[in-house]
């Protein structure tokens, strides 16, 4: 290894006034000892078992925080906000509530059912002020998925089969044996939901209950965008069915995109053209005005419902010009007013759908920590990510009771919400008291609303999502590793199977994270001409070296999967393999051996050839006496990581080249222990805090004897 006679002469003009310095010493902190697992254990239960006034009142304000900040509520100067946005989320609410319920292969009521409980809930037990929780289209279309698979095993006709104002009827008396009662096809297909939604909230409580909030931070912005645009794909595709006004039944299995455009292709005949009219005409007044909204929302005080205003002229339209009758257009249908008594989850059905909900529960609580520490960290404020997993848990169990679906927060209410002057979660309880307005009274007038314009508003509100695809160029140039997360997962849960998209989005984030220190490279430090500060040669000018003594740095932690990567590395920036040198020199020697035997060989000939060969395998190491490894950024060292070290150390020292470590955390420095990285004799356990400290001790060595004693 040679570097420039400038630098060498700079870094040796430093030398002289640097040894004169002393070494850093630090002194460490003895250990506690570990104390008898028994008496830890004892600890922890009357820790979590003591029971006194002051924990208990701790405990229910902290499982209800409504207790806490409700007696604080400023009602003069939070009331006006909380009521306004309140009132105009309740008023989005009405119709995305019965829209998304097609999505989730449910009757309108339920999703209002649905949106209704979730607010009210969430008021109690959530800790973010800002999010609106209640049908979300990525989950709705989960759900949707089992409710079809499930009434397809159960035997029940599929939708094609039935008349839009009816459930589906019950083939050959199958459901009488598992259900006990007769039920037709809608009553099963919120048992169904409600069953998924009870075992995804009980999944959620759980993990609030074992501390596992902070799985989310797993579950990254690239991961989650990705996996919300490839279900959106897959939402934009299911609803095409309404807007031509055809009655086929969603496919099941993997690649449901294609086999959905397939089923859609094949019928076109089909199209009923009153709906597909009625779809169009919807389309061109939402996408404008939804851009109006979007445009001007800095000047207007809060956004027009323009969707409301859609849905009260089609049902008009479709209920005075008779659309279901004369023209064949599936509508709505009756919605009962009222609440329906409580009713248990079909247990015999949880065994069935248990992995499904795993990965409801998964992403509910994933959107809903994402979205509620958004908006705390914008807001100046903090919320409790188990608290958040049960909230969101009894936003599903409690409300399943009641005939509802699978809720989470949504990203669009909330935008809405915060932008309308909302302050506390009393606007949810407002929101509810709108939607309680329109169970007990007005639901029965949306009977003539066509499903087509529900599927309107559905593909209306996935624009945001949508629009993501224009961001791809950007998100490479910023990062392409993001980027290809983003892709990879996207493609996935459109492509191939929603569920199997967020599974692969996982894996692949995980992979990418391990492939980085795969790749991480050891790189050759050198010193600054003003102070001892070291840094990359290949990134910086002006740097200069220490002649015999060379300074690596490795920015990795050293594990099982990269160990040999890093011995790779280090020999290859070094430029000496000691393991290939010592096989050289062995061969060396045995041929010099034969070569003695030989009484033919001259003398003189005998000389070039040793002369030659050691030239050979002693140039590479001809100025190198000693190695500093900079450990500054390996976080830790596991054994086989350790092992590797004590090679390293063990290579080079058989060539006489003295190899040290420096800058170890002391984390590190607890792994190097444990792994016996050290000898038993103290000489050799020198810490070296700076890598200075390191170089000024090698160099003050006295040069080794032997065959490697760094002369040419």
């Amino acid at each position: 290894m040679t570097h420039g006679d400038d630098c060498c002469t700079t870094a040796e003009d430093g030398v002289e006034s640097d040894q004169q310095q002393q070494p850093l010493i630090l002194e460490r902190l003895e250990k506690q000892q570990d104390k008898n697992w028994k008496s830890v254990v004892s600890h922890q239960l009357k820790k979590r078992c003591s029971c006194t006034a002051e924990r208990a009142k701790s405990k229910i304000l902290g499982f209800a925080p409504i207790l806490r900040w409700l007696p604080r509520y400023q009602l003069r100067e939070w009331l006006l906000g909380d009521a306004m946005s309140g009132l105009i989320v309740g008023i989005l609410l009405v119709p995305q509530s019965i829209a998304y319920s097609l999505l989730a292969s449910q009757d309108p009521i339920y999703g209002l059912y649905t949106s209704f409980f979730s607010s009210i809930i969430y008021a109690i037990l959530g800790t973010s002020r800002h999010i609106s929780v209640g049908i979300f289209g990525v989950l709705c279309l989960l759900v949707g998925q089992v409710v079809d698979r499930e009434l397809a095993l159960a035997g029940y006709l599929t939708e094609s089969s039935v008349s839009s104002n009816s459930s589906g009827i019950l083939l050959a008396g199958q459901r009488n044996d598992s259900v006990g009662v007769e039920c037709d096809r809608s009553c099963y297909a919120i048992t169904v939901g409600a069953t998924v939604t009870f075992t995804a909230g009980v999944y959620q409580v759980l993990m609030g209950i074992f501390q596992v909030g902070f799985v989310s931070v797993y579950l990254s912005n690239s991961l989650l965008s990705g996996f919300a645009t490839g279900a959106s794909l897959t939402i934009l595709t299911s609803q095409f069915k309404y807007l031509l006004g055809l009655k086929i039944p969603r496919p099941q299995g993997w690649f449901t995109l294609f086999k959905t455009w397939y089923s859609l292709l094949s019928n076109l005949g089909n199209t009923n053209i009153c709906d597909l009219v009625t779809s169009l005409v919807c389309l061109l007044v939402l996408i404008p005005t939804k851009e109006l909204n979007d445009r001007f929302k800095a000047k207007l005080k809060a956004p027009i419902p323009f969707e409301l205003f859609v849905v009260i002229i089609a049902t008009l339209a479709s209920h005075f010009g008779h659309f279901n009758t004369d023209y064949g257009s599936g509508v709505a249908g009756d919605i009962p007013t009222g609440f329906l008594p409580p009713q248990m989850p079909m247990w015999s059905l949880i065994p069935n759908v248990a992995v499904d909900a795993f990965s409801i529960a998964i992403v509910g609580f994933a959107i809903t920590v994402s979205l509620s520490e958004m908006f705390a960290k914008k807001h100046g404020y903090t919320v409790d990510a188990n608290q958040e997993m049960y909230a969101i848990g009894f936003c599903n169990i409690l409300p399943s009771f009641f005939r509802c679906f699978t809720t989470s927060a949504a990203l669009t209410k909330t935008l809405v919400k915060e932008s309308t002057g909302c302050q506390t979660q009393v606007s949810g309880l407002v929101s509810a008291l709108v939607l309680l307005l329109v169970l007990l009274v007005i639901a029965p007038l949306f009977y003539s609303l066509q499903k087509c314009v529900l599927a309107v508003i559905i593909v209306v509100n996935l624009r945001g999502a949508l629009q993501k695809f224009t961001e791809i160029p950007h998100m490479w140039r910023v990062n392409r590793i993001d980027a290809s997360i983003w892709l990879i997962t996207m493609a996935t849960s459109a492509l191939v199977n929603t569920e199997l998209g967020l599974l692969v989005g996982v894996l692949v984030s995980a992979f990418c994270v391990l492939g980085r220190t795969q790749q991480a490279q050891v790189l050759e430090l050198g010193r600054a001409t003003t102070r001892e500060h070291y840094e990359d040669l290949s990134s910086y000018r002006g740097l200069g070296t220490h002649p015999g003594v060379a300074v690596f740095r490795y920015g990795a932690p050293i594990y099982y999967a990269n160990q040999s990567l890093f011995k790779k590395s280090l020999y290859r920036c070094v430029g000496l393999d000691p393991v290939k040198e010592k096989a050289y020199r062995i061969k060396f020697n045995k041929k010099n051996k034969k070569q003695g035997k030989n009484t033919n060989m001259k003398s003189d000939e005998k000389d070039e050839v040793e002369a030659g060969v050691t030239a050979t395998f002693m140039n590479s190491s001809c100025s190198l006496r000693s190695l500093v490894i900079d450990c500054s950024t390996i976080l830790f060292v596991d054994t086989a990581g350790v092992n590797a070290l004590k090679e390293v150390r063990k290579d080079y020292g058989e060539l006489g080249i003295k190899v040290v470590l420096a800058q170890c955390s002391a984390s590190v420095l607890d792994d190097l222990e444990r792994g016996g990285y050290y000898p038993g004799d103290e000489e050799n356990k020198v810490t070296f805090f700076t890598i200075a400290d390191a170089v000024h001790y090698l160099q003050s060595l006295p040069t080794p004897n032997g065959d490697y004693d760094g002369k040419c």
